[in-house]
């Protein structure tokens, strides 16, 4: 074996033991690299002094180490194998990184100039190095996240020129996330097992336990690694003993064979916490050796949640849940209460005979009961246990719940029958109400929460697999120790230099530059100005340099050099630790003194900061724009407080990196005291495209325009409402054209690694600037509004009109804030009045909290509209949610969503909001569980993805151990359904069903491992299996899935539900949230429109669940009966409906459902705009009910057929419909019913014009493409009219039944769509031309029992006869 192969096997020993402590190979070459540059030093220096070896000389335990004549006998340590280039003879010469020639920029690839080498003495004594974790530990994890023999993948990306490594040089470093945090040792959730892969995860997706080996804490032990780094510390030569061996000779090293990269990955190691009760872990500082020349430093281990807010929130997250204990069973049930409905509509079934059917496991029959809606539950309870117990003086009520048969779901005892929306749905389509008594110790309560999860301390990476995507995204301790100790060494022999001074100053950049890359490539003025004292090296080509090297040669002047770099370094790790939030820092932590506090309603001076430079500038970016300039802005609620301040226009420059320097001050011409708490600072960035190679006309039209690039918003206040100071890194979110922007996030942009970080400078004050809260005045003016004058009270009433802010103009607002006193009266106006207030800052909150303390009491249907971004004050926002508070639990289920996207309008993490939706979600899990899926849909989002990642942990912490381990079960299900859909979907045609079938295998698997799963579409329905043959697919364009799922409950049928996969079904559950809320105003109004709600529900971008109507077809497979032009037919729905219900009193009720149904269908669609309106999107039940599915088109955003609207008409209603409402061809007296219903139903919305208004405003930042912007809102406030009388709009919407009824376009277009479909269709369901004989088949008409000739035609052919036979058929299921 060669020395040269005995190097590398015990090299790659050590590294091998290093990358156990998540120090990968790049982080470790870094370093590496100039420790052996010193060997190779050392070799020259000898050969110059012509001096002797030593045999056996020990080397650093970082080094790689040469073969000695003892070697042989002691064989190196399997390890695994890395692979560098053969860098030989000249080639070992080469610099530490690439500078400008780098392959990757302009002008070509150029070889670096080669280094002399610089000496290295060796150690004292005989020492061996230390093998880390060479243990059963470090080998079994080894063996999973080791490389493999042969393997150089984790040697980067560079790229070979001339046989030479080399890197890019202006490449913006990455910010990679860190690994999440395993759990501690014992723990038997495997919801927190970590899930290692090599490829970026789907936030949608789950990956179960089966996919892939998982490291668990037995397998890594974290102790162990952080005492073998206390080792490898400790073992490490120090400068100082490097110094004192100095005159020593040794053999000369060959240098290794390996460059190091521009940047090391950061991976994330934590220490486990060993208490559990104290969030703050300290750790001993990682030392990194003596510094004579007086710049020592130390990184020392902080919390996890060094975010003074983030650890803010989750003392609020403890105070909180200590109000909850889990001991309370009426906030922690641990199963799923039946929702109720509003006393509003009780009236529906209340005087009505309910016929309820109850069993139990302590009688053998069921028993039926007749009762009133007004009965109670307890007493359905009691009068079922009078047929069962013989004595009832010692049975306790409260032992006894009834459960719906089908559903986890439980009734509650107080509820009246009538009071529920089970009950309701049921006496809706004649459903059988079917209940299941049972003792309440029979019930299984797992998802109660425990005392353990009482005893769990809040922590912000609780949980974390659940949200997919981690939080903290920072360069490890470790590796930037590394990076430090070898700037270090860099510093040291610049400082001991005697010649080649451009050599050491080279080096010394190249670290510093390192430094910088590894701390987000960011290059402050400080280091800027220390590097501008050296001279001009190949890898900082800048102009502002030091002209006279010979000033180096005095030691001071290099000590002084080297105090200006270190400081400026230090500086640069603690900014980027405050920015990143790392989990260490450079000093220990301690708490300061208080600082003096000055009110900010009293401070006089104008708000102005510094904007020195945007770094990580993209090299591109100065090939393809000129003039960057900043446009700085305050705003408070979307609105401008002053005009924007322009920076100066500036070029891309070249430091270490690329970036544009502006170094300018920017003062607003506002008072600190002028400045509303929730003020915000926007910073856009802007720059001039380059005009391309063309004609002088064109040419200069494109320089002349400007483009934005960026942009980045932060609060002036924090959240302790303390005024910003000091220096901040801002990252900007890329600007998106033709997109005005609803929300913007107050957060940076740091999660993408290649965004531009922009450095400002706030000025810094010996007392804190706190804006505190004012109380309110005490005098508020109110006067009855019959005694304005005429005019103004037209002139008000026209702007009270107009039911949201959105639409407010100047001259609105003025007149609204001059009569506030006269509004009072009616409480719907008050977000009106406040939006027109001139101004939030101090001096004004006295008047404003004033008004809102004396105006009535909002309901909380109204407080909604104070949660908008109009609106950020927190003082307001808590009164809103204040009044919000009595809302029950199923009412504030219907607005849920909006809460969800209202929490992107708080200033805060924390906030009344927040705490609301939290405490309901403790006390109710079905609104822990749509709240879940809610804010894990929301993680898509990139600009508040942080602050939905830290909601999200914040209710996985509330809700407990076993809720979150239900949601992991859910999460898996939906990945493998993912995967299924993208299968058939993928898949040809004719082998779909095929391709189903074996796709569904592996639900067998995930019901092995999980008895039951519930399904995110509702947690009461209990799953636990698939019925795999019953299971098919929809010939659609995103082929939808039919799945039928086993129930867990014996008493109820099988769970039919459809799984979209590449739709996006917001829009659809948006669309299907307004129509509910609409049918609930119809039913407390006394009107019950008979309308089919059915649920649908996102469970990530581009899929979902959707609910299953039973007994219902659409419109296309029942005209299409009578043959393709069955849609231009009158009697195909009449026919389907007689055939259904063939006694007279069944086809009455079916029709009179019909008409209700229908004409709540026109007008529910009429407003919302719905589209794309065919025959496969419009159903009819067998009872009569008709309802609209797939809303992929609303708010007036027609499909188009070229330059054609397809939806011509105002909504669908054709003639069959009229034919079926008039019992004939000719109008009767049901029709003009019909009319009356409608518009009657349509002034009802027009009432709640506000309430749309507000729930469609709060959903314009959600991302939905055809709700993006005040115009498509818009399209909802023409339909509703509100500005007109009853009387105007009745004649309005009468006039758009009979233009629907006229319109030929309909029914072209269901036409149109039969003929589309033919080709979708299977053989057997092929539907047929009039003209054309239909093939009938025992699967879809039934066996044909027996046969007779009715008569006999006979033709002219005599050899030929055709006959017309009667059949009469057996239906198979028969």
């Amino acid at each position: 074996m060669s020395t040269t192969q005995t190097q590398k096997e015990s090299s790659e020993a050590g590294w091998g033991c290093l990358e156990s402590l998540g120090l990968s190979q790049k982080e470790l070459v870094l370093a590496e690299a100039l420790q052996m540059e010193y060997d190779a030093l050392s070799r020259l220096k000898q050969e110059k002094n012509g001096t002797g070896t030593i045999q056996n000389e020990p080397q650093p335990p970082s080094r790689i180490h040469s073969k000695t004549p003892n070697s042989s006998t002691e064989p190196p340590r399997p390890s695994p194998r890395l692979h560098f280039p053969d860098l030989t003879g000249e080639n070992l010469l080469v610099r530490l990184s690439g500078s400008d020639s780098s392959p990757n920029q302009p002008g070509g690839s150029q070889c670096p100039l080669p280094l002399p080498p610089r000496p290295a003495p060796p150690l004292v004594g005989s020492k061996e190095s230390p093998y880390i974790l060479d243990s059963l530990e470090f080998t079994k994890y080894r063996d999973v996240s080791g490389s493999s023999p042969g393997d150089s993948s984790g040697l980067g990306s560079g790229c070979l020129s001339k046989g030479l490594l080399t890197l890019p040089d202006d490449v913006p470093p990455a910010i990679p996330p860190r690994q999440p945090i395993p759990p501690p040792p014992g723990s038997e959730n495997p919801f927190l097992l970590p899930r290692p892969s090599n490829e970026p995860r789907d936030v949608n997706l789950f990956t179960p336990d089966v996919d892939q080996h998982k490291v668990t804490s037995a397998e890594l032990n974290y102790d162990i690694i952080n005492d073998s780094l206390t080792r490898l510390n400790e073992a490490r030569p120090t400068p100082q003993a490097r110094r004192t061996n100095e005159d020593q000779s040794g053999k000369p090293v060959t240098r290794s064979k390996t460059l190091p990269p521009q940047l090391p990955p950061r991976t994330y190691t934590p220490a486990v916490k060993t208490n559990k009760n104290q969030r703050r872990v300290s750790a001993d500082p990682v030392s990194l050796g003596s510094r004579t020349s007086g710049f020592g430093y130390e990184l020392f281990q902080v919390s996890e949640e060094r975010d003074e807010e983030v650890a803010a929130f989750c003392h609020m997250l403890d105070v909180l849940r200590s109000a909850y204990p889990h001991s309370d069973r009426s906030k922690n049930a641990g199963f799923v209460w039946s929702p109720s409905v509003g006393h509003d509509e009780l009236h529906q079934a209340l005087g009505v005979g309910v016929k309820v059917t109850v069993v139990s496991e302590d009688f053998r029959e069921p028993l039926t009961f007749t009762c009133d809606g007004s009965s109670t539950v307890d007493l359905l309870i009691y009068q079922t246990l009078c047929y069962t117990q013989d004595h009832l003086d010692h049975v306790d009520l409260n032992e006894y719940l009834l459960k719906v048969c089908g559903q986890e779901e439980f009734l509650n005892s107080s509820q009246t029958l009538a009071g529920l929306e089970f009950v309701q749905q049921c006496l809706k389509f004649d459903w059988d109400i079917r209940l299941f008594l049972t003792r309440r110790s029979a019930i299984d309560t797992k998802l109660a929460r425990m005392k353990e999860d009482d005893d769990t301390l809040s922590s912000m990476n609780h949980c974390i697999l659940l949200q997919e995507r981690p939080i903290k995204q920072t360069i490890t301790r470790e590796a930037l120790t590394l990076l430090l100790d070898t700037f270090h060494n860099e510093a040291e022999s610049f400082l001991l230099s005697q010649v080649e001074l451009p050599l050491h100053v080279e080096r010394l950049v190249q670290s510093v530059k390192a430094l910088c890359s590894s701390l987000a490539a960011v290059e402050t003025p400080d280091v800027t100005a220390a590097l501008n004292q050296l001279p001009a090296c190949p890898c900082r080509l800048q102009p502002k340099v030091l002209k006279d090297a010979s000033v180096l040669a005095v030691r001071e002047n290099r000590e002084s050099v080297v105090e200006k770099l270190t400081a400026a370094i230090l500086d640069l790790v603690e900014l980027y630790c405050s920015t990143f939030n790392a989990n260490f820092h450079t000093t220990p932590q301690s708490r300061s003194c208080t600082a003096p506090v000055q009110e900010a309603g009293h401070v006089t001076s104008v708000l102005s900061f510094n904007v020195y430079a945007a770094h990580r500038v993209p090299i591109t970016w100065a090939a393809s724009y000129e003039g960057f300039f900043l446009s700085c802005s305050l705003t408070h609620g979307g609105a401008e407080l002053c005009a924007p301040q322009h920076t100066s226009k500036q070029a891309v420059s070249k430091y270490l990196f690329h970036l544009v320097v502006w170094d300018q001050r920017v003062c607003f011409p506002v008072q600190i005291n002028q400045l509303p708490r929730e003020s915000q600072l926007m910073v856009t960035l802007y720059a001039s495209p380059l005009p391309p190679p063309g004609g002088g006309e064109e040419k200069s039209k494109q320089r002349r325009s400007i483009e934005a690039l960026g942009w980045v918003t932060m609060p002036l206040f924090s959240f302790r409402h303390i005024l910003t100071c000091g220096r901040k890194l801002l990252g900007l979110w890329p600007s998106t054209p033709g997109k005005s922007g609803n929300a913007r996030t107050s957060s940076s942009n740091f999660s993408q690694p290649d965004s531009i970080i922009l450095q400002v400078d706030f000025p810094s004050s010996p007392s804190e600037v706190s804006f505190s809260t004012p109380h309110p005045a005490d005098f508020c003016p109110q006067y009855d509004f019959s005694r304005l004058d005429s005019i103004s009270q037209v002139q008000l009433q026209d702007v009270l009109h107009k039911k949201a802010v959105f639409w407010l103009t100047s001259e609105d607002k003025r007149l609204l804030w001059e009569k506030k006193a006269f509004c009072q009266s009616e409480s719907a106006a008050l977000p009106l009045v406040l939006a027109s207030a001139p101004c939030w800052q101090w001096a004004c909150l006295p008047e404003i909290y004033a008004l809102l303390r004396q105006w009535a009491c909002l309901g909380h249907l109204d407080a909604l509209g104070l949660l908008h971004a109009s609106f950020p004050d927190q003082e307001l926002r808590r009164t809103a949610v204040q009044w919000m508070d009595p809302i029950s639990d199923s009412e504030l289920l219907d607005f849920l969503p909006q809460l969800v996207q209202a929490l992107k309008y708080e200033c805060y993490l924390d906030s009344s909001l927040v705490r609301f939706l939290l405490r309901r979600a403790i006390g109710d899990i079905r609104i822990a569980h749509y709240l879940f899926w809610l804010l894990k849909d929301n993680l898509q989002d990139s600009q508040f993805s942080a602050r939905y990642q830290h909601l999200l942990a914040a209710l996985l912490c509330c809700v407990g151990r076993a809720l979150r381990e239900e949601f992991d079960r859910q999460c898996w299900l939906v990945s493998i359904l993912t995967k299924v859909a993208q299968k058939v979907r993928d898949a040809t045609p004719s082998s779909r069903q095929s391709v189903l079938k074996d796709s569904l295998e592996d639900m067998k698997q995930f019901f092995t491992m999980n008895s039951s799963c519930r399904l995110p579409l509702n947690p009461a329905l209990l799953v636990a299996g698939i019925n795999i043959k019953s299971c098919s697919f929809f010939n659609s364009n995103a082929v939808p899935l039919r799945l039928s799922f086993q129930n867990l409950d014996p008493l109820g049928d099988h769970i039919n539900v459809i799984f979209k996969s590449g739709d996006d079904l917001r829009q659809d559950m948006l669309t299907l949230q307004m129509i509910r809320i609409m049918n609930k105003i119809w039913i407390q109004e006394g009107l019950d429109m008979r309308m089919v709600i059915f649920k649908c529900f996102s469970t990530g971008r581009g899929r979902g669940m959707v609910e299953m109507i039973p007994h219902a077809d659409t419109l296309r497979k029942i005209q299409v009966e009578h043959g393709v032009t069955g849609s231009f037919k009158d009697r195909t729905l009449a026919d389907w409906l007689q055939k259904h219900n063939p006694t007279d009193e069944q086809y009455d009720k079916a029709v009179e459902n019909f008409i209700y149904s229908c004409a709540g269908c026109c007008v529910a669609t009429y407003i919302l705009g719905i589209c794309d309106r065919h025959n496969d999107n419009i159903m009819l039940k067998t009872s009569g009910h008709m309802f609209h599915i797939d809303f992929g088109k609303f708010l007036g955003h027609a499909q188009m057929f070229g330059n054609i609207k397809r939806d011509r008409a105002p909504f669908v209603f054709t003639s069959d419909m009229a034919y079926v409402i008039n019992g004939g061809d000719k109008p009767s007296s049901r029709f003009h019913d019909f009319v009356d219903l409608c518009c009657e139903a349509y002034n009802m919305i027009r009432k709640h014009t506000h309430l749309f208004l507000n729930l469609l405003g709060l959903m314009l930042s959600c991302g939905i493409p055809e709700l993006s912007d005040l115009d498509d809102l818009k399209y909802v406030y023409d339909a509703l009219r509100p500005h007109e009388s009853e009387a105007d709009a009745t004649m309005y919407f009468t006039r758009l039944i009979e233009s629907s009824l006229g319109s030929v376009a309909t029914k072209l277009n269901f036409f149109i769509h039969n003929l589309a479909q033919m080709k979708f269709t299977s053989s057997e369901d092929r539907p047929t031309l009039s003209f054309a004989p239909r093939v009938h088949t025992a699967r879809s008409d039934g066996v044909i029992k027996n046969l007779y000739i009715c008569r006999h035609i006979r033709t002219s052919s005599t050899s030929k006869g055709y006959v017309s036979p009667g059949l009469r058929r057996q239906n198979i299921s028969q």
